[in-house]
């Protein structure tokens, strides 16, 4: 364990800006880094030790509680936890500090999905209007469509009942009038 808390600060001391701390953060992790592989051989050797002796398992626990043992180890413990509460007061306040930029985020996030739905509305409205819009052209060429069928059909029968001789002198009579159409525009 403490071998991947000795690679973790020298990961962290390659580029101590990008993790936010400065040389005497690093030293103080080391040291902590050091008490603490101090005290663990230290309960490995107690527990080694009571093993050995053939003490009960609550007598260990006891012992256990008593560590640090030595004056230098209390120093050390006293130093390892003020620099510990430094490191978590740091880290919280990063922590506080990440979750109100996330906040911010949100909050920007929040105001653009409102104005997106905004413009999704607007877009419904005016395809509900322009799906009226289509519907009601629709309902006019049916109209005129059938009126021009029906049309169609009263030349079609018209064409049928006259005859041939009516046919030219329609022709003529259509002729002859636009003639003197012709006159009076254009030569008055």
């Amino acid at each position: 364990m403490a071998d991947e808390l000795n690679k973790t600060i020298d990961v962290a001391a390659r580029d101590p800006s990008w993790y936010g701390i400065d040389d005497r953060e690093l030293e103080s992790r080391r040291r902590w880094t050091t008490t603490a592989r101090t005290q663990v051989g230290d309960v490995k050797k107690s527990v080694v030790a009571r093993k050995e002796n053939g003490n009960s398992t609550s007598a260990m626990r006891r012992e256990l509680m008593k560590l640090p043992i030595s004056h230098q180890s209390d120093r050390s413990y006293q130093y390892g936890a003020e620099d510990n509460d430094d490191f978590i007061a740091s880290e919280s306040d990063r922590q506080m500090l990440l979750i109100k930029q996330q906040d911010e985020e949100l909050d920007e996030l929040s105001a653009s999905v409102e104005r997106i739905g905004g413009v999704g509305l607007t877009i419904h409205e005016e395809l509900l209007a322009q799906e009226k819009i289509i519907d009601d052209l629709g309902f006019e060429i049916d109209s005129t469509t059938n009126r021009l069928d029906f049309v169609q059909k009263k030349v079609a029968m018209v064409m049928k009942k006259a005859s041939a001789k009516g046919q030219i002198m329609m022709i003529l009579f259509l002729l002859v009038l636009f003639i003197i159409l012709f006159i009076l525009v254009f030569l008055t």
